[in-house]
């Protein structure tokens, strides 16, 4: 989109959510709120992205790209401080201005395309996101006069008991013109409640000076939460949850019960894949084709799983390859390994990847047979075709050759395997 500028405000404190941690890097299904708010900035092809940055400033720094322009707002004066502080970056800018809310993760692309064609189209100098709800307590509240046009905002805090009746409500998502959004966000006044700055007094100004103020309606109001609680942390973790899985159903997967199953941003599961209760499925996590994943099993950060994989009742993987046609089945630990094709990893399994001071590897090879209640301690290979007995505990650094039989504590060869066998 042409000539069209995204501001997201994202300085804001954790104050009532308890935290030291900056509001907007409070991770939501395993990605910072932020980032999900930076794609509703891209969506639109925008000529610039500015990010308003002010508490701890520095860590939430980290997320942006280069090419992501930083305002800093030293003192957090409210959203119309912080908007104001963006003029010097769009001194010569003639087009529109976006202003998003790091904390208002949950809206989709759908939706903030739709609002900037509608303001362009309409040649409107502010459009408004707007959207209707049974319960409106906590938001602005959309004021329009005797003709039905949009006149101002009323936050709840300032609105009387007529005003607070009202259902239309403001979800802070608002597209100006640039001209006309910098001539009046000079005239804010300091509220005295808050002193703060609102930028939704923007709306008023404009509504005297005889501007064109349009609403976007939102048919979805849960994409209007914002996050400023832990209470609302944790729904909007379950609405994005809610989506991440039907997404991945779409895709051809077999969620047996998505309300008992979590599954972080940026997962990959292939085609015909099923997917048992109380699965827990973390970031950066990819799984092949036709797999049995589950119930009860916890897949961490880098786990690579390839097709034909059976992962069962209690398990954990983290950092760990396992190839085709492997089954892992039963209670568990594989961390920091490679596994190969057709292995079986007998109930109780353990790989006992850190020392102490670091993570070691350990590589199972081709048509291994792990017996149950093996304790691999790494770093150490096993070798194709290879057998541990139950019980064994194989030592670092002393590898099982291919087609070996080991047994006891330590784990020493009983042995050799015939081609025949």
């Amino acid at each position: 989109m042409k000539k069209t500028v995204v501001v997201i405000l994202a300085a804001g404190k954790s104050k009532r959510m308890n935290s030291e941690v900056p509001k907007v890097l409070h991770p939501i299904c395993g990605r910072p709120m932020l980032n999900y708010v930076l794609d509703l900035a891209e969506a639109v092809k925008p000529d610039k992205i500015i990010v308003v940055l002010g508490y701890k400033y520095k860590e939430v720094k980290k997320l942006l790209k280069p090419k992501i322009k930083i305002v800093i707002q030293k003192k957090l004066l409210g959203t119309a401080d912080a908007v104001k502080r963006t003029k010097a970056l769009l001194k010569d800018f003639t087009g529109d201005v976006l202003v998003l809310y790091a904390d208002n993760p949950l809206l989709r692309k759908e939706t903030i395309k739709g609002l900037v064609n509608y303001h362009k189209e309409n040649a409107s100098d502010a459009t408004l996101l707007t959207t209707e709800v049974k319960d409106p307590q906590g938001y602005g509240r959309v004021i329009r006069d005797k003709y039905a046009s949009i006149c101002k905002v009323v936050e709840e805090g300032d609105a009387n008991e007529l005003q607070k009746r009202i259902k239309e409500i403001n979800t802070g998502i608002i597209c100006f013109k640039a001209k006309k959004l910098f001539q009046v966000i000079r005239s804010i006044k300091l509220n005295k409640r808050k002193k703060e700055y609102y930028l939704t007094d923007t709306i008023g100004l404009l509504y005297q000076t005889g501007a064109l103020i349009d609403s976007f309606k939102l048919s979805d109001p849960e994409e209007a939460l914002g996050i400023n609680s832990r209470n609302e942390l944790a729904l909007a973790n379950k609405i994005m949850q809610r989506r991440i899985n039907a997404e991945i159903m779409k895709k051809g997967v077999n969620i047996i019960d998505p309300e008992s199953t979590f599954i972080n941003y940026g997962t990959k599961i292939g085609r015909d894949t099923t997917i048992y209760p109380f699965t827990v499925i973390e970031s950066n996590v990819k799984i092949g084709k036709r797999c049995r994943i589950g119930p009860f099993i916890h897949l961490r950060e880098g786990t690579r799983i390839q097709d034909d994989v059976v992962a069962g009742n209690f398990l954990e993987v983290v950092r760990s390859q396992i190839a085709d046609k492997t089954e892992a089945k039963h209670f568990s630990y594989l961390g920091d390994c490679f596994i190969g094709r057709s292995v079986n990893i007998g109930a109780g399994t353990i790989i006992a990847n850190f020392d102490g001071k670091r993570k070691n590897k350990t590589i199972i090879k081709d048509k291994a047979f792990i017996g149950s209640g093996t304790i691999l301690i790494a770093p150490v290979k096993v070798g194709r075709q290879a057998i541990t007995g139950a019980g064994a505990v194989v030592v670092k650094k002393r590898d099982v050759p291919d087609r070996t039989i080991v047994v006891g504590v330590p784990a020493r060869p009983l042995r050799r395997i015939n081609a025949e066998e």
